[in-house]
């Protein structure tokens, strides 16, 4: 075999007398795997699933495209803090919370901003 080129069929079925199988995901639009560090996105990809012993090895191959990973923290706004801003401007409690979170808890800040957007 060495030397001679293989045809996809006989391939396949050299690769079933092994206990081998596969199959290709025709409709994948998007693949995303996500590090530490980074979101790698493939677009428009081509997926192969090779089946051996138990295990499932994905191939795939497309336009990749990296971009840096971003932590967003989740912040935790006391209800006493979302009322004093409701009182302080005379607001609604969904609005003074909403500021605060744009503000990032900062009471004054959020209050600052409802505010300027009163007038």
């Amino acid at each position: 075999m060495l030397g001679r080129k293989m045809s996809p069929r006989a391939l396949a079925r050299t690769l079933k007398r092994m206990g081998i199988t596969v199959k290709e995901i025709p409709d994948a639009t998007e693949v995303t795997i996500r590090t530490g560090t980074e979101i790698i996105v493939i677009e428009e990809p081509k997926i192969q699933v090779m089946k051996m012993q138990g295990e499932e090895i994905f191939q795939i191959t497309g336009k990749t495209v990296r971009k840096p990973l971003v932590v967003e923290e989740r912040i935790e706004i006391p209800d006493e803090d979302v009322k004093l801003v409701a009182e302080q401007v005379g607001c609604s409690l969904e609005e003074a919370e909403k500021a605060l979170i744009e503000s990032k808890g900062d009471i004054a800040e959020a209050i600052i901003r409802l505010r300027a957007e009163k007038k």
